[in-house]
């Protein structure tokens, strides 16, 4: 069997992203893992398709849980399209009511498809979003969006000249409940004025899992651009920060010196003009781990603070999507596992009204323009 093509259909398996949108069947310490790729399609709503969609590009497994955020609002997968028959194949088998296409001109110029989703790889999202744009269809990107400052600069401007929505699935936020459910306290109040955001993004890394372009800087940004994306975006929801600059950012290869393209270890702290933030993200996250990664946000406020666990508990606490609030009265674990994840809906709402209501275009492009510019103003260690 060729080697590309089972590293494609691994890291397909076992790279899907947050614990709502996780990756498939693995085996960490002894111990087996279901996830998201095992489960049914959601449900879903009653009623005719509210739009039509179609993927290109399924390079990250984050783009089952993209196309399921738009089928929960009301989105219909008609078609696809992959160069790669292994990811076409397991895509298919997915998603069974989408056709595969023979490229993706065919699904440009169907003016029945109104939105196109991607995960290719990442240095290729931008090209393709604009393209998108220019065929007058709105585009939804796997994170990042885009890998160089060259790429958002362009994004930017054909998305003024077309006006038509440049998402990024932000999915550490949007597809997690915890997430969620810690912005509504925030908003109402719960821990006071925000002060300051610490988000840290661990992953696993399985090396033998991961395609080739994972190893490559120039096709994955570096380690700011790609994990770090989530932290930008959480720190300005947070904060409520309409403006930020970067005040020191840090990456390097720490451990990895066979792959010297790779970062595996990268920090920030940056300050808006809502708050101040800190952010640490790597590839160390040990086997012994039950998942993936111990992803946490602390949001720290001036009557208290709260502590999300992303992915796991390590105290004891089965699942992910964990909430921890501390105030003037008391500390208390709030059960988030019944919160609406609102993304999909809203999304295919502003598709269809050419409104911003889940998530606004200048925060979409802020949030990557932070960490494209900490990664490129990032000191190497050494």
């Amino acid at each position: 069997m060729d080697s590309n093509r089972k590293d494609r259909r691994e890291f397909l398996r076992s790279s899907l992203g947050t614990a709502a949108v996780a990756a498939a069947w693995t085996e960490v310490a002894g111990r087996s893992i279901v996830t998201a790729q095992e489960k049914p399609q959601p449900a879903a709503p009653a009623g005719p398709p509210r739009i039509k969609f179609a993927a290109i590009g399924l390079n990250h497994g984050h783009i089952n849980g993209q196309c399921e955020a738009v089928i929960r609002g009301g989105g219909e997968l008609v078609a696809f399209y992959a160069k790669e028959p292994d990811l076409a194949a397991a895509f298919q088998k997915r998603f069974p009511q989408a056709k595969l296409v023979r490229g993706e001109k065919e699904i440009l110029e169907d003016k029945a498809i109104q939105l196109v989703v991607s995960a290719s790889i990442a240095s290729e999202r931008a090209p393709l979003g604009i393209e998108v744009m220019k065929h007058g269809k709105d585009f939804m990107s796997d994170k990042p969006g885009m890998t160089t400052l060259e790429q958002l600069a362009e994004v930017k401007k054909v998305q003024a000249q077309t006006k038509r929505i440049y998402s990024i699935l932000y999915s550490e936020r949007h597809e997690n409940r915890a997430t969620i459910k810690a912005g509504e306290l925030v908003k109402a109040g719960a821990i006071g004025k925000v002060v300051q955001t610490i988000g840290m993004g661990p992953h696993r890394m399985n090396p033998k899992t991961r395609p080739e372009w994972f190893f490559k800087k120039a096709q994955y940004g570096g380690i700011l651009t790609d994990i770090a994306s989530h932290q930008f975006d959480q720190f300005l929801w947070f904060t409520n920060s309409t403006q930020a600059e970067i005040l020191a950012s840090q990456v390097g290869n720490v451990n990895n010196p066979q792959y010297p393209e790779l970062e595996d270890f990268g920090d920030c702290m940056l300050r808006g003009n809502g708050g101040s933030g800190y952010i640490r993200v790597d590839w160390f996250t040990p086997d012994g781990l039950s998942t993936w990664g111990d992803g946490r946000l602390t949001v720290l406020g001036t009557n208290g603070f709260i502590e999300i666990r992303k992915n796991v508990d390590i105290g004891g606490r089965a699942g992910g999507s964990h909430l921890f609030l501390v105030d003037n009265k008391e500390t208390k674990y709030i059960d988030s596992t019944g919160v609406e994840l609102p993304y999909g809906k809203r999304f295919v709402d502003d598709i269809l009204n050419r409104t911003e209501t889940a998530m606004s275009q200048t925060h979409t492009f802020l949030a990557m323009e932070l960490a494209l510019t900490a990664e490129k103003q990032a000191k190497r260690l050494t």
